[in-house]
């Protein structure tokens, strides 16, 4: 059950940082009529406000980090669970070595009633 949790822990950052780049995006594109005015208005003035305009840049700056840096989170776990390094929550491993003993029973179970098969019949001859 944890490993459901964790996995929709995982999905649900992953809509959030979704939900993010869209705000981002939709912010950029309706902010830049906005911040064109913003610039022009502040540009026609003799003395322009430079702060304004640096915390606007700095506000989207520090969006688009963040968003950049759960991404990089994110990706780094997925490349721990495909390469198949230990990582919490995983059990993958584990069971995969699971599936290789019970192939490996399965095998010598196989090899072991050839040669039962092969006794009887030198036995019986």
């Amino acid at each position: 059950m944890a490993t459901y949790s964790l996995a929709n822990e995982r999905l649900r950052a992953l809509e959030d940082i979704e939900r993010e780049i869209g705000a981002i995006l939709q912010n950029a594109g309706s902010g830049c009529d906005e911040l064109f005015r913003t610039v022009i208005l502040e540009l026609s003035k003799e003395k322009t406000n430079e702060r304004l305009l640096d915390r606007q840049a700095a506000a989207f700056t520090a969006s688009v980090q963040h968003v950049e840096a759960e991404l990089s989170a994110q990706i780094r776990y997925l490349t721990q669970v495909a390469t198949g390094q230990p990582h919490e929550g995983s059990s993958y491993s584990s069971r995969k070595d699971c599936q290789m003993a019970l192939k490996r029973v399965d095998y010598a179970r196989l090899k072991l009633s050839d040669v039962a098969r092969t006794c009887e019949q030198m036995l019986e001859s």
